[in-house]
C-alpha cells in the first residue's frame, strides 16, 4: 500500500465521524422547529371553543430553518400577543425561558359548521322545498348573518335575494314571514295560549320582530318570528 493510498484512507476515516455529527446537528435544529410548531398548535386548540358538531382544524406554518434555537430544558411558554380574533389566522408567541429565545408563529384556525346550502340557484321569490337544500360543512368566518343548522327551520320560507349554489343561505336571503302574508299569530302568557290569524306588515325572518294586524280585532301588534308563517306575542 502507497503512502498516498494510506493518506486517502486516514482523511477517510477522520470525514466519517465529521459527516456523521454534522448530520445529527443539522437535524437537531428541526426537532426544535417541530416542537415549537406543535406546542403552537396545541395551545390555540385549548383556547378556541368547538361548537357541537362542529369541526375544528389548527395548522401552525412552518418555520424558517434559519432560526437559531436551542434545545429548551423546560416546557415551552405560549401566549396570545395583543388583542387577536380566534376566527381565522392568529400569532402564537413561544417562549423558552431558560434559553432566552422566543418566536412568533402564525397559526390557521378553521372552524367548520354544518350549515343548510342551496343545492340550486335560488331566485328572488321562490319558496323553498326540501330539495333545495342540504346541509354542508362551511367555514365560519365567512358567515356574517343568521345561518340555520336544519333545512326544516327555512322550508316554506321565500327568497328575497338571489343565492348561488352550494352558498350557506343567511337569514337577510329568505323571510320566514313576508309582508302581506297570512300568519299564525301565538300568543302565551298566565298559563294561557291563544292562537289567531293575522296579515304581515313587513318582512321578518327567524328571531326578528315584525308588526303583525290581528285579522279579527284589526289590531296592529308586535311579535317576534318563531317559524315559517309564524309570529309568538308574550303578555
Amino acid at each position: 500500500m502507497t503512502q498516498r493510498t494510506h493518506l486517502t484512507l486516514l482523511v477517510i476515516i477522520i470525514g466519517l465521524p465529521a459527516i456523521f455529527f454534522s448530520t445529527i446537528t443539522s437535524a437537531a435544529p428541526q426537532n426544535i422547529l417541530d416542537r415549537v410548531q406543535h406546542t403552537a398548535e396545541e395551545f390555540v386548540k385549548k383556547i378556541v371553543e368547538t361548537p357541537q358538531n362542529g369541526q375544528l382544524t389548527v395548522k401552525a406554518a412552518n418555520l424558517d430553518s434559519r432560526l437559531k434555537l436551542t434545545a429548551c430544558s423546560t416546557p415551552l411558554v405560549s401566549s396570545i400577543p395583543g388583542k387577536q380574533n380566534l376566527s381565522g389566522n392568529v400569532t402564537v408567541l413561544i417562549r423558552c425561558e431558560p434559553e432566552n429565545w422566543q418566536v412568533y408563529v402564525p397559526v390557521r384556525i378553521q372552524l367548520l359548521l354544518p350549515l343548510v346550502v342551496a343545492t340550486t340557484p335560488l331566485s328572488r321569490g321562490v319558496v323553498l322545498t326540501a330539495s333545495d337544500l342540504a346541509i354542508k360543512m362551511i367555514e365560519t368566518r365567512f358567515q356574517r348573518g343568521v345561518v340555520f343548522e336544519h333545512p326544516q327551520q327555512i322550508i316554506g320560507s321565500k327568497v328575497k335575494r338571489n343565492v348561488n349554489i352550494g352558498e350557506a343561505v343567511q337569514g337577510g336571503d329568505i323571510c320566514l314571514v313576508c309582508r302581506n302574508d297570512s300568519v299564525l299569530i301565538k300568543a302565551g302568557g298566565n298559563g294561557l295560549d291563544i292562537i289567531t290569524k293575522g296579515i304581515a306588515l313587513s318582512d321578518g325572518s327567524l328571531g326578528e320582530q315584525i308588526r303583525v294586524q290581528n285579522t279579527k280585532s284589526k289590531r296592529v301588534i308586535d311579535g317576534i318570528i318563531t317559524g315559517v308563517g309564524e309570529v309568538t306575542v308574550n303578555f
